[in-house]
């Protein structure tokens, strides 16, 4: 029998993997939305402003792809991954919320 001062150890279970699938179930997602917005751009016409909005669309897609990537090779890879770093949580919000805008600036 056990008492109930001890403490057990913390077992992850499935945990990481789950988070590894999400960020790369948001990855998927961002790029069907870059991809969207890339089309709604030129399917207009091709003019300087819809091609500099591609560019970025495809810019912030970028930015959060490095991000997402490393988080899922440092869930891989480690046994017990270290928290995800401010600066890294602040670059893929930041590229979630600029591909968001720029997706709907380009459709409207």
């Amino acid at each position: 029998m056990t008492s109930p001062s001890a403490q057990p150890t913390r077992d992850p279970g499935l945990q990481p993997e789950r988070t590894r699938l999400a960020w790369r179930r948001t990855t998927l997602a961002g790029t069907v939305a870059a991809v969207l917005a890339g089309r709604a751009a030129l399917h207009g016409g091709v003019s300087a402003p819809r091609i500099l909005g591609c560019a970025l669309c495809c810019l912030l897609w970028l930015g959060f792809l490095m991000v997402a990537n490393r988080r899922i090779q440092t869930l891989a890879t480690s046994p017990r991954p270290r928290p995800l770093a401010p600066r890294h949580a602040t670059v893929a919000a930041l590229c979630t919320v600029g591909l968001a805008v720029c997706g709907a600036v380009l459709i409207l």
